[in-house]
């Protein structure tokens, strides 16, 4: 096993490989049984900062002493607030002794609470032995997701699909058919009424374009 990829609830993953974990986007709020006291988390990514995003990760960081990789003005936003952090921006992979990021463009938006402006939103492709995992935070469907196919061949893809925010499973279901992963898995939705959808229905589709997916249930892993 290279790594095992654990869904935390909405947009929240974790990746456990040895004794470190990384955390993407974790926010907590639909798995308050998820205890990252117990993890050995090295790293945490935030696409954006909206609240459903950043969640815990102030609190998590502090506690961990984990590095908080963003986009540069939440970054700072985050170091602010007393954890350490790396701000970034497009353009570049990222190198750690795990492997390597890069951050890519997703079209939404991003501020704070208050209302700050937090920086361009994002998505974010990790490498570990590898393997790609694509987590395009949240976005609409957008063009170059055919320029990301194409300079990148993720194997793992994480699509927000729950509409009002971000795409819809219309849309996501074309995303899917021009990014071709291994295995796609839906986030970003039925958490609250706003991004209710048919997620059985989105199955069915992606079925008969031939796509392999993975529904995944809070707390359900899969092994790489």
């Amino acid at each position: 096993m290279a790594f095992e990829l654990k869904y935390l609830g909405h947009s929240a993953f974790e990746i456990k490989f040895f004794d470190k974990s990384i955390l993407i986007d974790p926010f907590l709020g639909a798995n308050p049984d998820y205890d990252y006291r117990v993890e050995n988390v090295s790293d945490i990514f935030l696409t954006h900062a909206h609240a459903d995003h950043l969640g815990n990760a102030i609190d998590i960081a502090k506690y961990s002493q984990s590095t908080i990789t963003a986009v540069f003005e939440l970054a700072n936003y985050c170091a602010q607030k007393g954890v350490r952090s790396n701000g970034i921006n497009f353009g570049g992979w990222l190198d750690y002794d795990w492997g390597r990021a890069i951050f890519v463009p997703a079209f939404h938006s991003s501020s704070n609470l208050e209302g700050q402006y937090m920086g361009e939103p994002a998505g974010v492709i990790l490498e570990i032995s590898g393997v790609k995992i694509y987590h395009a935070g949240d976005t609409c469907l957008f063009s170059d997701m055919k320029l990301i196919k194409e300079l990148y061949n993720p194997d793992v893809v994480m699509l927000p699909v729950g509409g009002t925010y971000t795409m819809d499973i219309e849309h996501a279901t074309i995303a899917a058919e021009w990014l071709k992963p291994r295995v796609l898995i839906p986030m970003h939705y039925n958490t609250f009424s706003a991004i209710y959808t048919d997620i059985e229905r989105f199955g069915m589709m992606l079925q008969t374009k031939g796509i392999n997916y993975q529904l995944m249930q809070i707390n359900e892993t899969l092994n790489f």
